[in-house]
Formats: structure tokens, sequence, C-alpha cells
């Protein structure tokens, strides 16, 4: 089994934060965004989910966080903006014709010789498990993983890859539930459809600890550089 590392370690061995001005692509409820600036960067989270956004922003800030609509295959900036773009889990929610498009579009908002950081959850352990009967994201994870691997044709060289598990909480099933929605709202109908089912398999998969209900997830990073 690969090491167990926490993904703030990852970045934070990949990336020195401190004054760093650094995109978020896919920011979701911020809260890397917000990690980001308690580690001395300034961060701005771009984020298409109107759900997401609102959770976002209803946090008090961390510093002087931004948060922007927009999809990361269109970035609204100018060019060489950012010293570093990030997409966290972000990756394979683009749509697979428009991936490298992305990670173009992260290569030109970034600086010369800037770092693109792309975390992606390999289709394994309990977290994929859970998640898997509502949206089986094995095809689209791999598409990312492809664009990643062809990421010279938009301007990136890969220079590391780092292979990790991690874990994630729930606090109960009911963050579990209103986190998928608010992550994908298209999700409600067939969420409440198979409730109980759902409510079983997040008993058997998740492993009881203080923190909440704990989930396995196997991680991959690729760091790629501004050519």
């Amino acid at each position: 089994m690969t090491e167990f590392r926490t993904n703030g370690s990852v970045l934070r061995e990949v990336l020195s934060l401190d004054g760093l001005h650094v995109l978020d692509v896919g920011s979701g409820d911020g809260s890397l965004v917000r990690y980001l600036v308690r580690h001395g960067a300034h961060a701005t989270g771009l984020e298409c989910g109107a759900a997401q956004l609102e959770k976002a922003r209803s946090y008090a800030p961390e510093g002087d966080e931004v948060y922007v609509e927009g999809v990361g295959e269109d970035l609204p900036f100018e060019d060489t903006t950012f010293d570093a773009a990030i997409f966290s889990n972000s990756l394979h929610h683009v749509p697979p014709e428009h991936m490298a498009t992305a990670l173009g579009e992260a290569a030109r908002v970034i600086k010369p010789d800037g770092t693109v950081y792309v975390a992606e959850p390999v289709a394994a352990g309990s977290g994929f498990e859970l998640h898997a009967s509502i949206d089986d994201e094995t095809e689209v994870r791999a598409a990312a993983y492809k664009a990643i691997r062809e990421a010279d044709t938009v301007g990136l060289r890969g220079v590391r890859e780092i292979s990790f598990h991690t874990s994630y909480h729930y606090t109960g099933f009911d963050e579990f539930k209103d986190d998928t929605i608010r992550i994908q709202p298209k999700r409600r109908e067939l969420f409440e459809s198979m409730e109980d089912d759902l409510r079983v398999g997040y008993d058997r998969l998740g492993v009881p600890e203080e923190k909440g209900m704990r989930f396995d997830q196997p991680m991959r990073v690729n760091v790629l550089r501004k050519s």
C-alpha cells in the first residue's frame, strides 16, 4: 500500500505557499482556498456551481481570498496572472473533450516556469465505492490522467508524480448527502431514490472515528511546469 499522506502535506511539499499567487480551479466550498491563505498564499477560487460559490462565500474570510464564477476551459484571467494553478479533485469534472483545453488555460494564466498542480483521486478505495453508485467516475478519472500525460501538447511538462493514500470524514450521513448534492444538484433525485441503499453502503464502508465516519481514497498528484 502507498504511504498515507494528507492532501495538504503533499501540496506544501511541492509548493512554497508563502506569498504565492495561486488559482484554485474548481474551488468548491472554498476549503482549499482558505487553507492556502492560512499558509501565506494569495488565493483565487474559480467555481462554476452556484451552490458551491454560495457556500464558499458564507465563511468568514481568512485573508484576501476571492471567488470568481467560471469554468476551467475558459479562465476569466489575463495571461501570466498567477504563480501556480491547482486542480484539486477537479480536472475530472471538466468535460473530457475540454480537459486538455483546461490545462492549456492553466498554462496560459501562470507565469513563465510556473506550476500546475493536479491532484486526482484514483478510482479505488472506500470513498470511491461509496460514490460510485451515484456517479461512477472510472472513465472520467482515466480521461483526466490521459490529459495530464499529454499535457506537453498544451505547453506543460511533467516534472513529478506522487502516489499516496489519504482519507476524509463525514460527521454523519446528512453531511454526505448535502455535500454530494451541492457538488452536483442534478444528483438530488437519484440520491433520494437510492437513499436507503446509500445509507447501508455508508455504514458498511465507513470506519467510525472521533472526527466522524472515515473513508479512504488513493490519490495521484502530477506536478507540471510551464514549458
